[in-house]
């Protein structure tokens, strides 16, 4: 049981407060709290999941957002419960009617007597108004599930588009790390403790990245794979609705009795499948809802864990501190080689007979390379004659031999390169990369996810009552026409014979 005080996050304050506080962004301000235990875990989403949970005996459920936990998926179904008691007794009443007509026509047979032309009016009207309703519910339907889909579909990749991003970008720094140990100028190679470091950071990137990769490409195929069956589903119930509703109104029209009855039957299982499926996308519709609220709490406290890292989980942040602070200190060590090299080698002016320095010593002095960091890596400004990472090798030609330029020149590249990630390393170090993305999600894809699944579950609850209605005035109409039928008949007789 959680106790009654929760911890509760707003931005970077922290305090105790009372219950549960709501959700909505107007109230919220991104808050969640923290459940108990050592392992701190922020709840996300805790008064929109708050829902009655069936497996816990209808006690409340209290994990908040939570796409890996069952209590969560059957108190979302719970909030669906409605419309499976519908089908249910739909199922139940309908088919104990069914049986009860055909007993009746069976066992108790008598000639049709009189009709009602308010009540043949008024059956042919509804009729057609339902069939019009079960129409116009199909292409919303059908449309809406179009729309879902390609909301869906553009988030996903989205999501892992920004993953495969971060992988790449962490996979680089990896290459440039190791491409830093087979740097050598004039044999002289980085200290061989910088080269272990650097073994033991790229094992750390790769399991990070793979991590990463799995994670967010995994849960976005198992999405996939959930929408793709959904969508086939729908299409097929949407196709089906609509023949069935123009066929039953076909046939009652023309009074073909054994082929609407025969149309009953399946409608009424068809009704009832379609109830089953309209819950169960109420409760995708909820649980997305529930994920949006989640993502834009998350935001507030990018660095806590949560459920979400089951989407797109942070980078370790000791991982991704020791990755940007091992490239500051490579970058570092470079700049220095390089420099070294310049003072004692290329900037000398060696005569002739010393044959592996000797080239074009006549020339101006090299600059020295521009060390963007500090001893202590922070970083250092510039002084006055250095050059900058970015266009060294175009000022450092001068003076050295081929090879010499040719290995300065990869010393320069991987020293540019690594710490033209810097950035990024920071964006892992402090998880900005997730936060933007579920920023992004949160502003530009949950409109439109929230949009078009209410489409299609408005869209599946007008088709489930059309039709259901449709099959009750197909009968009711059917006994009208036939009583009406039979009446004009018998009148005819009589006055033929009179």
């Amino acid at each position: 049981m959680r106790s009654s005080e929760s911890w509760v996050i707003k931005h970077n304050d922290i305090h105790i407060r009372e219950n549960i506080i709501a959700d909505e962004p107007s109230y919220l301000g991104g808050e969640g709290y923290y459940n108990g235990g050592q392992s701190a875990t922020l709840v996300l989403a805790p008064r929109r999941t708050h829902r009655k949970d069936p497996l816990s005996e209808f006690k409340y459920y209290t994990g908040g957002w939570n796409i890996t936990d069952r209590h969560y998926w059957a108190s979302v179904g719970y909030s669906a419960a409605p419309l499976f008691i519908i089908s249910l007794v739909w199922f139940v009443v309908f088919g104990l009617c069914l049986l009860t007509i055909s007993l009746c026509h069976c066992c108790c047979r008598r000639e049709p007597f009189g009709y009602s032309r308010v009540a043949y009016t008024v059956s042919l009207v509804l009729l057609i108004f339902f069939t019009l309703s079960a129409i116009i519910g199909c292409l919303i339907l059908y449309t809406g599930q179009g729309k879902f889909q390609s909301s869906t579909t553009s988030t996903l990749e989205y999501v892992v588009n920004q993953a495969d991003t971060t992988v790449w970008k962490l996979q680089n720094v990896s290459d440039y790390l190791s491409s830093a140990k087979q740097i050598g100028i004039q044999n002289v190679f980085l200290p061989s403790n910088v080269q272990t470091d650097i073994d033991q950071i790229d094992s750390e990137i790769n399991t990070s990245a793979e991590f990463l990769s799995q994670q967010s490409t995994g849960t976005a195929n198992d999405i996939r794979d959930v929408l793709a069956s959904m969508r086939l589903t729908l299409i097929i119930v949407s196709a089906v609705m609509l023949s069935l509703v123009f066929l039953g109104f076909l046939f009652s029209m023309f009074g073909m009795q054994v082929l609407v009855y025969t149309l009953v039957i399946f409608g009424w299982i068809l009704v009832t499948a379609t109830f089953i499926l309209c819950g169960t996308f109420l409760l995708f519709h909820n649980a997305a809802a529930d994920t949006c609220m989640a993502m834009h709490q998350w935001v507030e406290n990018p660095t806590a864990h949560t459920a979400l890292d089951e989407i797109l989980p942070c980078v370790d942040p000791a991982v991704s501190q020791d990755t940007l602070k091992r490239s500051k200190e490579v970058t570092s060590q470079l700049v220095d080689l390089v420099n070294s090299v310049i003072s004692n080698v290329s900037n000398i002016n060696f005569g002739p007979q010393f044959k592996p320095f000797y080239f074009n010593q006549s020339g101006p002095l090299l600059p020295f390379l521009c060390n963007p960091f500090n001893p202590d890596f922070t970083d250092r400004m510039c002084s006055t004659g250095e050059v900058n990472l970015n266009n060294a090798t175009q000022v450092i030609y001068r003076r050295l031999t081929p090879p010499m330029y040719t290995q300065m020149a990869a010393a320069v590249n991987v020293s540019y390169g690594l710490y033209n990630y810097g950035p990024d390393l920071v964006a892992l170090q402090d998880c900005s990369f997730v936060r933007d993305t579920f920023t992004e999600i949160y502003s530009d894809h949950c409109p439109g996810l929230r949009r078009y699944s209410k489409w299609v579950y408005s869209g599946l609850v007008i088709v489930s009552f059309a039709v259901m209605l449709s099959l009750i005035f197909w009968v009711v109409y059917g006994r009208e026409r036939k009583h009406r039928l039979y009446t004009k008949r018998r009148l005819r007789d009589l006055d033929m014979k009179s």
